[in-house]
């Protein structure tokens, strides 16, 4: 049966492109969303990159008929910008004067005025409860959600007969797996060594790095960061994300091998380093000086990581990698439009990004780039993000069977056991 969905805002501000993922149903969008587009478009940041691409995809939309009366789209479903004509409609005593109010009465005045089940689409949670109070039927944006029992951490732990892994290699169908690994996938068959599985080889390899492997003055202190150490070492694998909470090394572990890539091996000709900012609405133009000195409070857990890094070494990090022009400190807004070769890239604090902006970056890696994605999906500012819906999440399972990419769940904190303790108990 053919529904109809009326889109609130932020959908469109999470996924632009959103209206176009309902299948052959009605997309309904209020007019009082059109205008709050509008205001939008000329925020910075991301928010005001993603109101302007819904604006210029209603535009090429009008082209083809009229937004009044409706569009039919590829998918064969309808999109329709509704309006309400002030007479004959009773607003109720108990909606106020926000847009979310109108929002819901549009949804209210069109589940009235049609026999056809109406939904409203919103990532806000409070206005799906009041959608509910209202006998509204409301939902979140499902449609780049990955459930967190469905989600894949990036290795397996088995335990096999010794004598299938005497060998350099294994081969997967040894191990009686219920099925194929994904790329990539990393294995501790308990024997004291670790393995990753190769798509192009069909086997299991067993890895280089150990406990006293060193780059950059650190090595890996737990199973997961010996995995971190080879996907991240690995140049055949563009992609790496990691995944943990605070204090498990996620951060310092792309750092030290990204220095090393590109101080030692020369593998890149620069490291740059980003991240979101979400947590204050206000543009980092607010703040006085250079790009730099606006993005050093966003990035003082990077520069706290870099000043571990050089200890000892006499030299202050930034100062240093910024004159000899290896450290790019960049604001992801401006990252929109290049093409970025030869870099290490490192996108911190990853989970504050949706699907559609983690596209919009990935999209921008040119030829011998590596991009690193940090974060913790529990830890989110974003308040329309959550565990099933953040961009670090999404990309890391769209990636899980591509030979192009790793993903590692890091479990253990290594900062002290007193911050390990609190992120597990708090």
């Amino acid at each position: 049966m053919v529904k109809n969905y009326v889109l609130d805002t932020n959908v469109l501000i999470h996924d632009p492109k959103a209206m176009f993922n309902f299948e052959d149903n009605n997309v309904i969008i209020p007019f009082p969303v059109i205008e709050e587009i509008d205001n939008l478009k000329t925020r910075g940041e991301r928010t005001g990159a993603a109101a302007r691409e819904v604006n210029r995809i209603l535009d090429n939309l009008r082209k083809e008929g009229s937004l009044q009366k409706g569009i039919k789209l590829e998918n064969g479903g309808m999109l329709k910008i509704a309006t309400l004509e002030e007479n004959g409609i009773k607003i109720p005593r108990y909606l106020g004067k926000k847009m979310d109010d109108w929002i819901l009465l549009y949804a209210m005045e069109l589940k009235k005025e049609s026999e056809i089940p109406t939904y409203l689409v919103t990532k806000d949670l409070n206005l799906r409860i009041k959608a509910e109070a209202v006998g509204i039927e409301a939902q979140d944006y499902l449609t780049d959600r990955i459930e967190y029992k469905n989600y894949f951490t990036g290795f397996v732990e088995l335990k096999v007969d010794k004598k299938i892994i005497e060998k350099e290699k294994i081969n997967y169908n040894l191990l009686n797996l219920n099925e194929k690994p994904y790329p990539n996938t990393y294995f501790d068959l308990n024997d004291g060594n670790y393995y990753r599985y190769s798509e192009k080889e069909k086997a299991l390899i067993k890895l280089d790095i150990s406990y006293f492997t060193e780059i950059f003055g650190i090595n890996p202190r737990n199973r997961e960061q010996i995995f971190a150490f080879d996907a991240l070492l690995n140049d055949e694998i563009p992609l790496v994300t990691l995944v943990g909470s605070a204090g498990t090394g996620k951060t310092l572990l792309a750092l030290a091998i990204g220095l090393s890539k590109v101080l030692d091996e020369k593998k890149y000709k620069k490291l740059l380093v980003s991240k979101p900012i979400v947590p204050v609405g206000k543009d980092i133009g607010y703040l006085p000086g250079s790009i730099q000195e606006k993005m050093r409070p966003w990035l003082q857990p990077i520069y706290d990581n870099l000043d571990f890094l050089f200890q000892g070494k006499g030299k202050k990090p930034d100062e240093y990698l910024e004159k000899r022009e290896i450290l790019e400190i960049e604001v992801l807004s401006y990252i929109r439009g290049r093409s970025i070769p030869e870099q290490y890239m490192i996108i911190d604090e990853a989970q504050n990004l949706t699907p559609h902006e983690i596209k919009t970056i990935i999209t921008r890696v040119g030829e011998n780039t590596k991009i690193i994605l940090t974060g913790d999906p529990f830890q989110i500012d974003n308040p329309y993000l959550g565990f099933s819906s953040n961009g670090l999440i999404y990309v890391s399972s769209k990636f899980k069977n591509s030979d192009l990419a790793a993903h590692i769940y890091l479990l253990k904190g290594e900062r002290s056991e007193l911050a390990t303790k609190a992120a597990e108990l708090l």
